[in-house]
């Protein structure tokens, strides 16, 4: 059998000097032979030595989309369950069709995370697997050269790589006609459905375009109901075979709990998860509370890490091989450890609170129990989670206003703008302004077109579809809605589940807590975890990090009174790390301070919440020997008030030191750097008579960018003051 796979691969190499076409053509007119074709025997015996099971045999469905795909040269949409063995399905196929001297398999593929998985797969099948992504930059050429030199069998990107110019006619161009098949990971992505979480996946219809008519296409997802089928469908065209299998996942135990208290919750996760047999995930929908909910675990003596978008690259490889090592009991993770992260042995999935549709349920549980006989998926429902996922439906499209904005720029550009161009054109943070591009360059006739990294406006026509994102939103308030029916728990959960993403051939799972009419695992915790679990809550305080590189260009009038010069602020005008009491309107201190700010006085409870935490866990407010504060034209007395009550419970003198001299817009409506800076530039002086040249506690009420509390810093150190120590009572940053 190998010893065909050498004589397949030498034939076609000793032909290298034909051209790709003539290739493919010479491919083609051999497939018609019998003896050319793979055989299940073969598949099998490569199925084997992937999964390092000599007795592995192929599930139900696997082997005919392995035979669509080498033999029939077909177009592949596989939805199966989780766990299923849909990556297998693709590697035995590469290796397939390479031996046949088919060029390199193009992967799509949305996560970092489970790209790692996929190389390491590949590995075992002596698949030579390259990636190009954003953390691999320093290699890109050798990859290309890889590529071009057919030396490569799968090549991994992200959808954003489509979106690249230099990619698309430096590395896909001159491979195209080469290339044996397209693979699409995580296929509900390119239908509307994941329009928002990965845009660039609507170019997957233009990229067929581009390749060869018979070129092999295989699309794979665990979650798609007939509407996201249709959609992925539109997208691959003609002629898709969609292979469908049952949805049951017989190895999780579901159970659902509302428990909108955040210490409940809390209290909860520190006394199950040290009972539950292996390592888990606990699902989260912010960075914020992955923070918190890692740092309460680890704190009560459970070995979990935050996992999210804003750590960098080298410590979440570093974190996802500790989870598979077992190495660590649980990983608090956003959605950035989502789709497609394999491990196996997985015993628990449990969220924190409810994601904002079943897809992203099923992916997210679907981590668990895939090799082995019992695993746990627990739903803990938050009171503050409604609000969460209203926030992520609004923001799923740009605002018209936006879009019109940065159209006009582009307009009126006569060379094009880079991102940074915008920002000083708009006022919009850079993230809206990739939002928008994103939104319009994967439209069918893209009214903006990148080049060199600048973007241009094409002559195009282009208007907002209100149709179109009316009808998604609603399909989003729909699905919320739907998550609330899975909430009340009036039927089997998995059985819901499957007949949520149309499997209706699943019956009760025989498993979870409904099923079994009592709870999978104790509701109940200890009153002293959760009297412990209140007062983290109460001292949850997050840090604040100040700026270190301003914008010269938006400081005119500060820059030319003191020299400032280049592009880092000097460390000598820096303030330091600070510390936020809260996020704004959360509960317990976050309400406060937002009731106080409409009342137009902080309570007392806040004064005595931030004395115990400048006291007792702030090690750098030690030293501050004063207080002084952010002024306001608008509620003159709101922050002093605050600043001199909390300076007395201090025993600290307080100093009136900062004066604003000159109204500003909202702070918080400014959008970027360029914008942030320019607002404030000459709007407030410092009184060097009042300020003491010991450290300083400087005081604000909230804080989104951090601007503000930058800037005053800066003039505080100017003027002579020794370190510049910030406090804010809330944050209002969305994240």
């Amino acid at each position: 059998m190998l010893a065909r796979y050498w004589l397949c691969s030498r034939a076609f190499s000793d032909a290298s000097h034909r051209t790709p076409e003539e290739k493919r053509a010479e491919l083609d007119k051999q497939r018609e032979s019998k003896e050319f074709m793979a055989s299940q025997t073969e598949a099998q015996a490569l199925l084997r030595v992937a999964m390092t099971n000599p007795e592995a045999d192929f599930r139900d469905g696997q082997w005919e989309a392995i035979d669509h795909i080498v033999n029939q040269r077909g177009k592949v949409l596989c939805i199966q369950r989780t766990g299923w063995g849909k990556s297998m399905v693709y590697f035995v196929a590469a290796k397939l069709m390479r031996a046949q001297g088919h060029g390199v398999t193009l992967i799509v593929s949305p996560l970092l995370a489970l790209m790692r998985n996929q190389i390491e797969a590949a590995s075992r099948l002596k698949l030579k697997a390259l990636t190009i992504n954003s953390t691999n930059t320093d290699n890109w050429d050798t990859v290309r050269h890889e590529l071009l030199a057919d030396r490569a069998d799968l090549l991994l990107i992200s959808p954003e790589r489509l979106a690249n110019d230099e990619f698309v006619t430096g590395v896909l161009q001159p491979i195209a006609a080469r290339i044996g098949m397209l693979v699409v990971d995580e296929a509900h992505c390119i239908s509307d459905w994941g329009h928002d979480f990965r845009p660039d996946y609507r170019r997957i219809g233009q990229v067929l375009e581009r390749l060869p008519n018979n070129i092999a296409v295989l699309a794979t997802t665990a979650t798609a109901n007939h509407r996201v089928e249709r959609d992925v469908g539109a997208q691959l065209g003609d002629n898709v075979k969609v292979q469908r299998g049952p949805l049951m996942r017989n190895s999780l135990a579901l159970q659902v709990m509302q428990m909108p208290s955040t210490a409940d919750r809390l209290a909860w996760l520190a006394e199950r998860i040290p009972a539950l047999p292996g390592s888990g995930i606990v699902y989260v929908l912010t960075t914020r509370d992955a923070e918190r909910v890692a740092a309460w675990l680890q704190q009560n003596g459970t070995d979990a890490y935050a996992y999210h978008a804003d750590i960098d690259d080298v410590e979440r490889e570093r974190l996802e091989q500790a989870l598979l090592a077992n190495e660590l009991k649980c990983l608090v993770a956003t959605t950035a450890l989502g789709m497609g992260y394999d491990k196996p042995d997985l015993t628990f999935v449990i969220h924190y609170q409810t994601p904002g549709n079943v897809v992203a349920y099923y992916q997210q549980v679907g981590r668990a129990g895939r090799a082995i006989p019992l695993a746990y998926g627990v739903l803990l429902s938050g009171e503050e989670e409604s609000r969460i996922n209203k926030f992520f439906r609004d923001a799923a499209f740009p605002p018209e206003r936006q879009v019109n904005l940065i159209m006009r720029a582009l307009e009126e550009a006569d060379d094009g703008m880079r991102v940074r161009d915008l920002e000083r054109a708009v006022n919009l943070r850079p993230s809206q302004i990739e939002k928008v591009l994103k939104l319009l360059v994967v439209e069918p006739e893209s009214p903006v077109l990148r080049i060199d990294g600048k973007w241009f406006r094409t002559p195009n026509p282009f208007a907002m579809d209100h149709e179109r994102i009316e009808h998604l939103t609603r399909q989003r308030e729909l699905e919320w809605e739907q998550m609330q029916e899975y909430l009340a728990n009036r039927c089997c959960s998995m059985q819901f589940l499957a007949a949520a993403l149309d499997d209706n051939t699943s019956g009760p799972c025989g498993r979870c807590a409904f099923c079994l009419q009592r709870p999978v695992l104790p509701v109940e915790t200890e009153p002293s975890t959760l009297i412990a679990a209140r007062r983290f809550v109460r001292q949850s305080e997050m840090p604040l990090q100040l700026k270190k590189q301003w914008d010269l260009s938006a400081l005119g009038q500060y820059g030319g009174q003191f020299g400032w010069r280049g592009l880092n602020i000097p460390p000598e005008l820096r303030g330091q790390d600070g510390r936020v009491l809260s996020r704004w309107g959360e509960p317990v201190w976050g309400a406060l301070v937002a009731e106080g700010k409409a009342a137009g006085r902080f309570d007392d409870k806040l004064v005595e919440a931030t004395a115990d935490l400048v006291a007792h866990r702030w090690p750098d407010a030690a030293k501050v020997r004063w207080v002084t504060c952010i002024p306001s034209l608008r509620h003159p007395g709101l922050v002093p008030d605050f600043a001199r009550r909390l300076a007395e419970a201090l025993g600290l003198p307080f100093r009136d030191a900062v004066k604003k001299v000159r109204e500003t817009d909202p702070q918080k409506q400014m959008e970027n750097r360029f914008y942030q800076c320019n607002n404030l530039d000459g709007a407030f002086v410092v009184d060097p008579e009042l300020c003491y040249c010991d450290p300083v506690l400087l005081v604000d009420d909230a804080v989104d960018s951090a601007w503000t509390l930058t800037l005053v810093s800066i003039l505080l150190r100017q003027a002579g003051v020794g370190a510049v120590v910030p406090f804010a009572l809330a944050s209002t940053a969305a994240k």
